[in-house]
């Protein structure tokens, strides 16, 4: 009995085997996967900051957020290093964060090429509009 995916797809792989995604399947997934990631206000929140003030600490991103414990920032810090939109790297006992804005940008190119041809129409017909005598 099918799922509804297509023949091929990671549901019709035999139980306990390792998942295997078409090239699609694959950028649909990643694409979902930071969707998600980003539909948190405090995970968009954090990104905000480390976009704005460059390579901080938990502690210094938990000071943004004093209704949150810094182990709730650090478990959202942790999502956003699974979605590879922020790098951390040890100072001491310290750990620092920094936003990743390369995978972002390559994780939305996909997604985003394919209204390009949309937007470029909308904004040849608007230019079309500002300059007509």
């Amino acid at each position: 009995m099918g799922t509804g995916s297509p023949p091929g797809s990671a549901s019709r792989q035999k139980p306990g085997a390792p998942l295997r995604f078409n090239r699609s399947e694959q950028r649909s997934g990643a694409v979902d996967e930071l969707f998600r990631t980003l539909a948190d206000p405090t995970r968009r929140r954090i990104l905000d900051l480390l976009a704005e003030r460059g390579t901080l600490t938990v502690g210094q991103l938990a000071a943004e957020f004093p209704e949150l414990a810094a182990s709730g920032i650090s478990k959202h810090l942790m999502v956003l290093r699974q979605a590879r939109l922020v790098t951390a790297r040890r100072r001491g006992r310290e750990r620092l964060y920094r936003i990743d804005a390369r995978a972002m940008a390559d994780a939305l190119a996909p997604w985003l090429a394919r209204y390009e041809p949309y937007w470029s129409a909308a904004l040849e017909r608007l230019r079309r509009l500002v300059e007509a005598p």
